[in-house]
This record gives structure tokens, C-alpha cells and sequence, in this order.
């Protein structure tokens, strides 16, 4: 552990029961994510094997029920979580395990029904059962109220139409929490509905595996349903206030990923130094040049600013405060911290920072997403500018 991570621990809002877990994660990280991520890379999703076996870690439920197989833990856990896969290196991973773990299953744990929860949380904090949300469309991405997809009900059953787009976890995922326009005379943001539909079901079915920039190893589908029939029981939550349980849901989902973003930044600023302390150029050693560490101390700097903003606004979610301002200014902040500091690091490794053999090279274009996926940083500053 680095001295700023001894400091940064110090004073964290972490239990001590957070802390064991996490160094049980990161030991994992070390020796079964790091040496084999890039053959993740290649193929384009993480093994189904590493996730049960995280399962297995009790880190895939942290916050659910232990009757469950989870923790009981609150959002500090989640916080915890994004950090530790964040300093892996690899978005793609990052990504993979907090969609899971903090972006689709808290659908089902905040507005299922004790017989759904039975149904399908074991599988999900055991890392059988791997979820996906899909709200975002191809018209419609940061606008929830632009949603064409729709439902009309049948019976007692649902009828669903429509497609998906960037769902991380779309291609390999085995439960979907998909967001439908169930009132078609609602205006707006109003008359939307979350159903939970399992893979396999007649007439949904994976359009195409999408070909990205970064996030290499998480896979991100278009989704397609066309005349889904979905059975009443799989209506999660209340009919037509869908739009109440994403809108809920982006706070988590907004905190874990500035956390991510911070802890990706913090993750390539330590490389960049330790290569910065090595590099000799024009007489001495990169780290003899007062630019350069001013420059980093910069980064440092505006990291750990970055990292303080995540834990104020998790410690006010977890107290039940009102906080959509300062979570709008995390994701704001983090995502375009992110991205920054990944350009210097880049910058001051050089062409060897060009290299795909270098993990800067990879994490700069896995950032890229962070100041656009979970609300662009333009949505998000909008949303601190209705506050002020």
C-alpha cells in the first residue's frame, strides 16, 4: 500500500468490516483479474467463472439481504467496490462487475417483492445470475422522457415492443430490468414501467454484440423485443412510476462510477510516476524537471478532490439526505477528472504512452466513457445548475 493509500485509509469512512473485504478483493484483483485481463481484451467478455468466483469473495451482494447470500452492508460497500475494480486497469472488468452489482440488481432489491427477491437474488450475489439494466435507447440516450419502447397489457400479461442500446452486460447477461412506456398518453417522463425478463424469453433476443472504443473486455449489446410477452409477476415495482426507480438509481449508480473514474486516475497517476522517476531525458531523470511535478502534484491534487466529493455525497445518500446536486457534481467532476489526468499521463510516458502494451494506452481509452455513460457531463451540470 502507497503512503497516499495509507493516508487515504486513514481517514475513508470505511468499518472495519469494509476493510477486510477489500483486502480479500484486492488480493483477488492481483492474482486473478491483472495477469489475465488482456486475454479478457481479446475475447471481449470477462469469464463467467471470475464472476462467480467473486460471488463466491461475497463482494457481488455486499448490500443485500444476508438471507440472500449478502452483506447488509450500505453504500460505503458499493464505494469500496468501485475503487478496488477501478484499480485494475481494466474498464471493461470495472464495468462488467458494477453494472451487476450496483446499476441493475439495486432494481430488484428497491422495488421487487419478496417473492421476486427469493426467485432471483441468490443467483445474483452467488454470481450465477448476471443482470443488466436497460433504459438507454438508440433515440433517446441521457433522455429518459425520449423513450419509445413500449408495453401494452394483455390479460394479466404485458406485451413489450421495442429496442435497447449500449447495455453493458447485454450480450452474456441471463436477467434484463428493461424500462417500457406502459401509459401512452403520459407526458413525458411519466407512465413508465420496469420488468424483469429473463434471457430465452420468446421473441427477445440480442441484435448485435456493439464494437467499441474501450471497455474492451465488458460487452455492450443492442437489444431487441419484439412482441415479448412478459407475466404480471415480472413487473417490477409499481405500474407507470418506473421513472421514480431509475431516477432513484442513478444516484448509486452516478456515485460508484466517480469513484471508479477516481480511483482509474489514481491507478495511471501512480504508474506515471514510478515511469516519470525512471525516464531519463535531456540530462536527468523526467522527475527533475519541475514541470513535470508540478504537474502531477496537479493531478494528485484534483484526484483526491475528486475522491472527497464521492465520499460526501455517498456518506449523504447513505443518510437519507436529498443529494441529487452533489451527485450530478460527482459525476461531473470524476468523469472529466478522469479523462485529464489519463491525457497527462499519456503525455508523459511518451510514445511508449502511444503503445498498446502500455496500460495507460489501454485506460485512456477506457475513460473516454466516463464523461458520457450513467449522464453526460453536460446533463449533469445541468442538473447542479436547476439547484443553484
Amino acid at each position: 500500500m502507497t503512503r497516499h493509500e495509507t493516508t487515504a485509509a486513514a481517514i475513508a469512512p470505511f468499518g472495519e468490516d469494509i476493510q477486510m473485504i477489500r483486502a480479500q478483493l484486492r488480493r483477488f484483483i492481483e492474482t486473478e483479474v491483472k495477469p489475465k485481463g488482456e486475454s479478457w481484451e481479446e475475447k471481449g467478455m470477462v469469464p463467467r467463472e471470475v464472476l462467480r468466483q467473486m460471488g463466491a469473495l461475497g463482494v457481488l451482494g455486499m448490500r443485500y439481504d444476508e438471507r440472500y447470500g449478502g452483506a447488509g452492508l450500505d453504500v460505503m460497500s458499493s464505494v469500496m467496490l468501485a475503487e478496488e475494480v477501478g484499480r485494475s486497469t481494466y474498464g471493461g472488468f470495472s464495468a462488467t462487475v458494477l453494472v451487476h452489482t450496483d446499476m441493475a440488481s439495486p432494481h430488484l432489491e428497491n422495488a421487487g417483492t419478496p417473492e421476486q427477491k427469493a426467485r432471483w437474488m441468490p443467483g445474483i450475489t452467488a454470481g450465477e445470475t448476471i443482470t443488466a439494466v436497460a433504459v438507454t435507447e438508440p433515440g433517446a440516450g441521457s433522455d429518459v422522457a425520449g423513450m419509445r419502447t413500449r408495453a401494452v397489457q394483455h390479460g394479466s400479461d404485458w406485451v413489450l415492443n421495442g429496442t435497447k442500446m449500449f447495455i453493458t452486460n447485454g450480450v452474456h447477461g441471463d436477467l434484463y430490468f428493461v424500462a417500457a412506456k406502459t401509459d401512452p398518453d403520459a407526458k413525458g417522463s411519466r407512465g413508465i414501467t420496469m420488468f424483469a425478463i429473463e434471457k430465452g424469453t420468446p421473441g427477445f433476443s440480442v441484435g448485435r454484440a456493439l464494437n467499441k472504443t474501450g471497455w474492451l473486455c465488458s460487452d455492450t449489446a443492442e437489444l431487441i423485443f419484439e412482441d415479448v410477452r412478459v407475466p404480471a409477476e415480472n413487473v417490477l415495482g409499481e405500474v407507470n412510476r418506473g421513472f421514480y426507480a431509475v431516477m432513484k438509481n442513478f444516484r448509486n449508480e452516478r456515485i460508484v462510477l466517480g469513484a471508479m473514474a477516481c480511483a482509474e486516475a489514481q491507478a495511471a497517476m501512480d504508474m506515471t510516476v514510478d515511469y516519470v522517476k525512471q525516464r531519463r531525458a535531456f540530462g536527468g531523470v523526467l522527475w527533475n524537471k519541475q514541470v513535470v511535478r508540478q504537474r502531477l502534484a496537479d493531478c494528485l491534487t484534483r484526484i483526491e478532490a475528486g475522491r472527497q466529493l464521492v465520499y460526501h455525497a455517498a456518506r449523504l445518500d447513505a443518510a437519507g439526505v436529498e443529494c441529487v446536486r452533489e451527485v450530478s457534481m460527482v459525476k461531473a467532476y470524476c468523469g472529466e477528472l478522469a479523462n485529464s489526468v489519463l491525457y497527462d499521463c499519456v503525455q508523459f510516458h511518451g510514445g511508449m504512452g502511444y503503445m498498446r502494451e502500455n496500460p495507460v494506452e489501454r485506460m485512456s481509452r477506457d475513460v473516454r466513457v466516463q464523461a458520457i455513460g450513467g449522464g453526460a457531463t453536460e446533463v449533469m451540470l445541468e442538473e447542479v445548475a436547476k439547484r443553484m
